[in-house]
């Protein structure tokens, strides 16, 4: 018997004929692999392998080896969760990194290696930038360039649009783009109200920017981080890209999208939201938002809030105003009086369905019946400032309410104060973190925050029936009736956007000079190589708790801890791709299927390509599973492999083809009140600019 093998395996045994090939079963150092064998049998002997249980007896030969059949059927399984996203993308990495340590036999993923994600640079230099970019936030210095920017845009369309770009674009190379675009949502929002613009016009353009000036550095995004750390194993080089590794080609990114936003993109970019609408126009609560009075024989009467929201009737009580004053705080357990006025959201039917069965009165009608018979209503019925009391385009500003006063006992006796605290309506943004996907949705956040959920907007769909049923998801945009404590409450919690947010908070601009100065500090030495990125950034985070920027619970909830779970998942997955053989065996199955095309257009299809999928998957993901394979075609076509990583890297840090291809992009998608097609009809025909802009210039600038 004639074969030649791999010097590690051992062939099993196998009988000899005249008229038949058999494909016999190696053991090949630690993993089994299938190998034709040009022998003749006469007759196929019993297959002794020590292999596991299960796998003892194997009924039909792969035409892979079975380690690169069990890494495909795991992708496989993980790349259709985090497309449909059952559950959030952070847990399926977890999952998918417990998977491949329980299959080490096949994956080659030892429990180690399985954790090493936790360990790893990259995810700790994204954890370090998180905390610093907090740092910079908490001094306020972007609040002051925001303010700058509203004075040299004034009410010029133009003009808010390039202060929009030119501020988010180059920033977010230095400083992580998500807090720079919660910071600016509800600037940019606010100075499209006052001057008049639709905020449509100027938000997709926001988180484009942002996603494009994450490529000036390594340290732009957490995607370039893991790239560098996987270009550092599988690279000829065995380096992790330099801070300013692909700089130019950063900049001449980022100088072709502004240029395209400005020009092409703003004719494309729809006005899904008119600037002089008011909150409840937006999001069409006109006919969801009304008063009504409870009459002495109404059920109502001696019941808690909470128990109105018994069995299918879809009514909530948002405020209860009561011998002249409001009462938001403590609402659930507050007990309905006779001759309550209650603010509520209801359906038109509902609310038919109610004053009838319960006794109720629409305020108006009383009103309008207390004119007819030429008696006016109690003094103090109402408050002043009531929307009853003001004309309808204020009623419209602040819904149904504008004053409240916190309760003062059960009883409520006594006299509330002349200054009472000022509630109003919020629109609120979730992000990526604990209410994506909780499932006690809008319940739970009224009972976390205390505040009523009168609508929901998701892209350009507002949900504002049967709201206790609604499972909230990242990028959801909340209208709620707040009082101001409680906004400030929220202003605080880094999982959400106060986007219709015109007041700053409160900072310690003394502490500018330092927190730049640790900064420039973290950059400069990494830039130097004085130190790797990690160790500067980690160093930066320590000199930012030294100083007093940040302490340490700041700096624990700065952390977007699904990115870092999402980063600890995926990198196990590279591993088992190169331990497996599963990237070569891919990279040799394009390079035969596309032995026509030249390595540059190769070079452009790799970009293409890596930024659809980043769209169906997470960023990180993508990058995980595209760069070993861009790295091993660069390989086999005797290319510059570096060429291929960098379109990799840059394509998989700009997806701009939906809503849920980039933490940014899904940022905006409510408060923009988009079209999830929007992102496509803006995005397509810069994707494909930058496709060739991407590609010529790493051409230019490394050559193939």
């Amino acid at each position: 018997m004639e074969s030649t093998f791999r010097d590690d395996c051992q062939p099993v045994e196998c009988g000899e004929s005249d008229d038949i090939v058999v494909r016999a079963v190696l053991l090949c150092g630690p993993h089994w692999e299938l190998h034709t064998v040009d022998s003749v049998t006469n007759g196929l002997h019993t297959l002794a392998l020590a292999a596991p249980a299960p796998l003892q007896q194997f009924p039909v030969a792969l035409p892979v080896s079975l380690d690169v059949f069990v890494v495909l059927a795991i992708v496989a399984v993980a790349l259709v969760l985090f497309v449909l996203q059952p559950v959030s993308i952070d847990t399926t990495a977890i999952a998918l990194m417990v998977t491949l340590i329980l299959l080490g036999p096949w994956t080659g993923v030892s429990p180690e290696e399985g954790v090493s994600g936790f360990s790893n640079p990259a995810t700790l230099t994204v954890l370090a930038m998180f905390v610093l970019s907090e740092g910079v936030r908490q001094t306020g210095v972007i609040q002051i360039l925001t303010q700058k920017m509203e004075s040299f845009a004034g009410d010029s369309e133009f003009r808010q649009l390039l202060a929009t770009v030119g501020l988010s674009g180059p920033s977010a190379g230095f400083v992580n783009n998500t807090p720079i675009v919660a910071v600016l949502i509800p600037a940019v929002t606010n100075l499209a109200r006052k001057t008049g613009t639709s905020p449509s016009k100027l938000l997709i353009p926001l988180s484009f920017a942002s996603m494009m000036g994450g490529t000036l550095t390594v340290i732009g995004t957490s995607t370039n981080l893991l790239a560098s750390d996987i270009w550092a194993q599988i690279g000829p080089t065995g380096e992790p890209f330099s801070l300013f590794e692909f700089t130019q080609l950063g900049v001449v990114v980022l100088a072709v999208g502004i240029v395209y936003l400005l020009t092409v993109g703003r004719y494309l970019t729809p006005a899904r939201i008119t600037a002089e609408e008011s909150p409840t126009d937006q999001f069409g609560m006109a006919d969801y938002l009304t008063d009504v009075v409870v009459h002495e024989d109404s059920e109502f009467v001696g019941s808690q809030v909470r128990e109105l929201r018994r069995g299918d009737l879809d009514l909530d009580v948002f405020q209860i105003v009561r011998n002249g004053r409001s009462i938001v705080s403590g609402l659930p357990s507050e007990r309905i009086r006779a001759g309550d006025v209650l603010s509520v959201r209801a359906s038109q039917e509902t609310l038919e369905q109610v004053i009838e069965d319960e006794h109720l009165v629409l305020l108006p009608e009383l009103r309008d019946a207390a004119a007819d018979e030429d008696e006016s209503l109690p003094e103090g019925f109402v408050p002043t400032h009531h929307a009853w009391n003001q004309p309808s385009a204020a009623a419209d500003d602040t819904g149904a309410a504008a004053d409240t006063a916190e309760e003062d006992g059960a009883d409520g006796e006594e006299e509330a104060d002349d200054t009472e605290a000022a509630t109003s309506l919020t629109e609120i943004v979730l992000l990526s973190g604990p209410w994506s996907n909780r499932r006690d949705g809008v319940v739970g956040f009224e009972r976390e925050f205390g505040v009523t959920v009168l609508a929901i907007r998701r892209g350009n769909e507002v949900i504002r029936q049967r709201l206790r049923d609604v499972n909230l998801r990242a990028g959801d945009v909340l209208l709620v009736q707040t009082s101001a404590d409680v906004l400030d409450r929220l202003r605080a919690d880094t999982n959400v956007v106060v986007s219709s947010d015109d007041r700053w908070e409160e900072f310690d601009r003394r502490q500018i000079p330092i927190a730049l100065g640790i900064v420039a500090g973290v950059v400069g030495l990494a830039a130097l190589d004085y130190l790797p990125i990690m160790v500067s950034a980690l160093a930066g985070v320590v000199a930012m708790l030294f100083s007093g920027i940040l302490r340490p619970a700041d700096a624990y909830e700065a952390v977007d801890w699904s990115v870092i779970f999402l980063l600890a998942g995926v990198i196990p997955l590279g591993i088992a791709f190169e331990a497996s053989g599963t990237a070569d065996l891919i990279a040799t199955g394009i390079v035969v299927g596309s032995t026509v095309l030249p390595p540059i257009a190769m070079l452009a299809a790799f970009y293409l390509g890596t930024a659809i999928i980043t769209e169906m998957v997470s960023n990180n993901a993508s990058i995980v599973l595209m760069l070993p394979i861009a790295v091993e075609v660069a390989g086999q076509l005797d290319v510059n492999a570096f060429a291929f990583a960098l379109a990799v890297t840059f394509a998989a840090s700009t997806p701009l083809l939906s809503p849920v291809g980039y933490q940014t992009n899904l940022m905006v998608y409510g408060p923009g009140g988009y079209k999830f097609t929007d992102f496509a009809r803006v995005g397509a025909p810069l994707q494909l600019i930058l496709t060739v802009v991407t590609t010529a210039g790493i051409v230019f600038f490394w050559g193939l």
